[in-house]
């Protein structure tokens, strides 16, 4: 079965860097992938998806642009977060998801019913 492990959560503190980590079991180079995040008493909520395709689409909320980049490595079955100039805001558990997007060039942050596969998540705690 196809799944989603994310890692490379933990405490750092604010203006500090980490980068997240999303493997999955199979090959991922037909789905585009978002993560996505949950603070404590708040909604989930999209921060960023990359599309399947190579020369397709990244997007980025506004509260993260210019401060995360997400790549991937398909030979790795992997999708990175890099997370810059941290905040507490930032503050929350991290998920990934894929879903198989009809144009390879594409990719939304959907609802989670929408997403065909989630990782459990990494907590991510920017605190000094």
């Amino acid at each position: 079965q196809f799944q989603l492990v994310e890692s490379g959560g933990g405490l750092v503190q604010p203006g500090g860097s980490l980068r997240l980590s999303c493997v999955a079991s199979g090959f991922m180079d037909h789905y585009a992938i978002g993560w996505f995040r949950q603070a404590p008493g708040k909604e989930r909520e999209g921060v960023s998806c990359i599309s399947s395709s190579d020369d397709g689409m990244i997007y980025y909320i506004d509260a993260v642009k210019g401060r995360f980049t997400i790549s991937r490595d398909n030979a790795k079955n992997t999708v990175y977060l890099q997370m810059n100039s941290l905040k507490p805001e930032d503050t929350a558990v991290y998920y990934c998801a894929a879903y198989n997007d009809p144009d390879p060039r594409l990719c939304a942050l959907r609802g989670y019913y929408a997403m065909d596969y989630w990782g459990k998540g990494t907590l991510v705690t920017v605190s000094s």
